[in-house]
């Protein structure tokens, strides 16, 4: 206001996700009416056809209007001819306050594929609005002027819901296909008219479900959240607020999640945080901030962060470089997503809900982005989640190929699931007695000891059992780089796979951030090493984006060992 002369009144909601709890806190920042889709009314039981205006809704007595926001006119501008785009807008007609709501992304006009051409090229944004201001049914007016000036339409009170594509992508990958294939079994149109009320998808926090590495950052998120009042600093508030970006923490059409750089720069404020929390210090402390049950075990030494899961094999799933704000471990599983379908049956291609205009473009809902075999031969699954120090029991048969394609012979039960934890100030000990499965269960027992140093973990995994048969021990790391192509593997550029003979040293450079990682073993062990790629969704179609490098450490054994090393980080 100090700049503007203006005291903002109404607030974009971000992603249109709504939840009622919101009313109460943007009552308290003196806001009063915001903007979500027609959608989320329908799904409160409303028709298509009153909602030409604003509503108002409360929680616990504090009152905010809400306006819904036209998917017709979404989907018109700039997508369809002037024309249609003007004959969308006077539909709304019903009474003479009627409004026609549009509220939308500016990337439309321009940035999505094909826009820009369309929208100023060809002028279809300059003839729209002299099109506009020469229609005397229409008159443009601020949101402000007609909320201070118009009655509300009624009451309303709107369910925990976003847009309809993004409750769709909250979905598991079955789900939504599931889903998809309802909507085909009643038609699109019978869907417009009745469906739409009833046939919907999940919530936008059910992202923090199917996704574990976006509830990860959340959680920590909410864990240093809890700190403001302790720490009282506006440097730490400003990190904090710059690591709440929603856009790495949910996927859809766009990359959000799946994009690396996201997740690297929401860890880049979640270590400034740390830093300023912690300053130099060096701390070991346990938690559960992610809700599930299992101590999440942190250690905090003058130049890194470790963060361990009990819940998942007492696993490394945070390693952070506290002088560069960087985070090693920053990996994602490959996973099933509902679109790998149109990769993988091509031919069964699902039916779209909006067909092109013939004088229009497709909007990014339509636009189907080309593909090739390529993309069919990169879509593999992981059965456990891609952090470090996981422990695997195969034999003979384990590849270099099978790790890639996540196919190789398990025997063991180490590598997601639970183990009990215990720490002190010194140390963290993860163990579980488990075993090993023939198919017939053999008992079999494995315990992990981490020391952190300054600069440094040392580690130490013992294994039980009385098996005779020979087995082959696979310790994995999962490690995630801003650039793979500069970073130089033993002395040597990294390939998209490939193995290494019997060696008890391993060094990874960085070249971008100038950091050396040095992993030392008491014993040589055959190294097997991919790149790491997801296929994603995104606005230009499908990308194979490279997610970190999945490294195996591998040795034979029978019965019983014990396997030492450390992970020294030092610059280069």
């Amino acid at each position: 206001s100090e700049s503007f002369g203006q005291t903002p009144k109404g607030l974009w909601l971000t992603e249109r996700v709504w939840e009622s709890s919101l009313i109460t806190d943007l009552h308290r920042s003196k806001i009063e009416y915001t903007v979500m889709d027609d959608y989320h009314f329908q799904c409160a039981g409303f028709d298509e056809e009153v909602l030409d205006g604003y509503y108002m809704s409360e929680e616990g007595g504090k009152r905010l209007g809400i306006f819904p926001i036209s998917k017709k006119l979404r989907y018109a501008l700039p997508f369809q001819s002037v024309e249609k785009a003007l004959s969308a807008i006077k539909s709304y007609t019903r009474e003479t306050n009627s409004a026609a709501i549009i509220f939308d992304d500016a990337e439309k006009f321009g940035m999505w594929p094909g826009t820009y051409a369309w929208v100023y090229e060809k002028q279809w944004l300059e003839k729209f609005v002299e099109a506009v201001l020469v229609d005397e049914a229409i008159e443009p007016i601020h949101y402000g002027e007609y909320f201070k000036h118009n009655k509300p339409r009624g009451l309303a009170y709107v369910p925990n819901v976003s847009y309809y594509e993004m409750g769709e992508w909250s979905l598991s990958a079955d789900d939504a296909l599931r889903l998809e294939r309802y909507k085909q079994e009643m038609g699109f149109e019978q869907y417009e008219k009745e469906g739409v009320k009833f046939i919907k998808g999940g919530i936008w926090k059910n992202f923090f479900v199917k996704y574990p590495e976006s509830n990860r950052i959340h959680k920590r998120m909410l864990e240093l959240s809890a700190q403001r009042p302790v720490l009282n600093r506006s440097d730490f508030d400003t990190a904090l607020f710059k690591l709440q970006t929603n856009d790495p923490l949910w996927h859809g059409v766009f990359g959000g999640l799946y994009l690396p750089n996201l997740r690297d720069t929401a860890y880049r404020y979640l270590i400034e945080c740390e830093n300023i929390r912690y300053d130099k210090s060096s701390v070991i402390e346990a938690n559960n901030n992610e809700l599930d049950g299992y101590e999440k075990v942190k250690a905090l030494t003058s130049e890194l962060i470790f963060r361990f899961d009990s819940g998942c094999g007492g696993q490394l799933v945070e390693f952070d470089i506290r002088d560069r704000c960087f985070n090693y471990q920053n990996t994602l599983t490959r996973r099933k997503e509902a679109y790998h379908q149109r990769v993988l049956e091509p031919v069964c291609i699902e039916a779209k809900d909006e067909t092109p205009p013939e004088d229009g473009i497709d909007t990014i809902h339509t636009a189907m982005g080309e593909m090739d075999d390529s993309l069919r031969d990169a879509i593999i699954y992981d059965w456990y989640l891609k952090n470090s120090f996981i422990d695997h029991i195969s034999d003979e048969t384990f590849s270099t190929e099978s790790f890639r394609h996540c196919n190789f012979r398990e025997y063991g039960d180490f590598a997601n699931q639970p183990f009990e934890s215990k720490w002190n100030q010194h140390s963290i000990t993860f163990a579980r007695h488990g075993g090993l499965y023939f198919p017939e269960k053999e008992e079999a027992f494995l315990e992990k000891k981490y020391i952190p140093h300054d600069n440094s973990l040392d580690f130490e995994v013992k294994f039980t059992s009385k098996t005779t048969q020979k087995l082959t021990y696979l310790l994995e790391h999962n490690f995630h780089f801003s650039n793979v192509d500069a970073v130089l593997f033993n002395g040597e550029r990294l390939r998209e796979e490939g193995e290494l003979a019997l060696c008890s040293r391993v060094e990874i450079i960085d070249r971008v951030l100038g950091k050396k990682i040095i992993l030392t073993l008491n014993q040589p062990c055959r190294i097997h090493y991919f790149q790491l790629k997801t296929l994603s969704q995104s606005e230009q179609g499908f990308d194979l984006t490279v997610q970190g490098i999945s490294m195996a450490l591998a040795f034979d054994f029978v019965g019983s060992f014990i396997l030492k090393g450390s992970m020294e980080i030092n610059n280069v």
